[in-house]
């Protein structure tokens, strides 16, 4: 049974979902002992769902007329079922985050990069996380271990045991 933090079940269910959110798009994050454990296995869960489903696309070519009249063919790249239903939980127990600008970089710059995509995280997990960690069971031969928690101390303020949680 997981913790319960001190928290109603509402907001133990926000303070998840947002340390989960800011651990898979940090990569790292500095949270109280108890908390880390708890986070541990909802990141888990998290990256899981999308390991199990990251490879499930479905290629079609539709034809379309153009201005001119002729025929256009193009490659249309869809989520297959499992991929979908994995995204829409994942949507569903992590919160948005959204790019930011880089120093220097001008506002057309910006637009040019995140352009088409609309959920940056969701997107980052399947992308990047998803085949690095399917890459990484097929290896080791053994699913999960998504995340590593380091004990760091006690917080000056409130004397709290701090832990660290990384991806691995």
């Amino acid at each position: 049974m997981p913790a319960k933090m001190g928290l109603t079940s509402t907001q133990r269910k926000a303070v998840l979902r947002n340390q989960a959110s800011n651990l898979l798009w940090f990569g790292k994050i500095e949270v109280t002992a108890g908390h880390a454990k708890s986070l541990q296995a909802y990141a888990e869960k998290i990256i899981t769902l999308a390991v199990n489903s990251y490879d499930d696309v479905i290629e079609t070519t539709v034809t379309t007329k153009d201005a001119k009249g002729k025929d256009v063919t193009t490659k249309v790249i869809k989520d297959g079922v499992k991929k979908l239903n994995a995204r829409r939980k994942i949507m569903a127990l992590t919160y948005d985050i959204q790019f930011t600008k880089a120093n220097g970089e001008s506002k057309a710059e910006f637009k040019a990069r995140v352009k088409g995509i609309n959920h940056p995280l969701v997107e980052k997990i399947f992308n990047e996380l998803a085949p690095k960690y399917a890459e990484r069971k097929e290896q080791l031969g053994q699913g999960g271990g998504y995340t590593r928690k380091y004990l760091k101390g006690e917080r000056r303020g409130d004397a709290a045991e701090v832990a660290i949680v990384e991806l691995v």
